[in-house]
């Protein structure tokens, strides 16, 4: 049995057009939240990762450079004290 209330159908399509419309003002926040946020970042000059990763890669590779550089000015400078003794001793004899 089945009854045609007018006033449920009235309301039943407004609860349906209200959840309507909320679903289109929660698409518009959204849009406009990832707007913000996007000019949020823009603004702040942060480096793309391709762009970090390489400079990250530069400066191993600096660090690994320096590293070798001492190395060898410990070299020579060990292999220059000995000489230098040496000659020191030669001179006062």
């Amino acid at each position: 049995m089945q009854t045609e209330n007018r006033f449920l159908d009235d309301l039943a399509k407004l609860m349906l057009n209200a959840a309507g419309a909320a679903q289109g003002v929660k698409g518009e926040i959204d849009i406009l939240l990832r707007q913000r946020l996007e000019r949020w970042l823009d603004s702040m000059n942060l480096v793309p990762r391709e762009e970090f990763d390489a400079v990250r890669a530069m400066a191993a590779e600096a660090r690994a450079e320096n590293l070798r550089l001492e190395a060898r000015i410990a070299a020579l400078e060990a292999a220059q004290k000995p000489a230098g003794a040496r000659k020191s001793a030669q001179d006062s004899a």
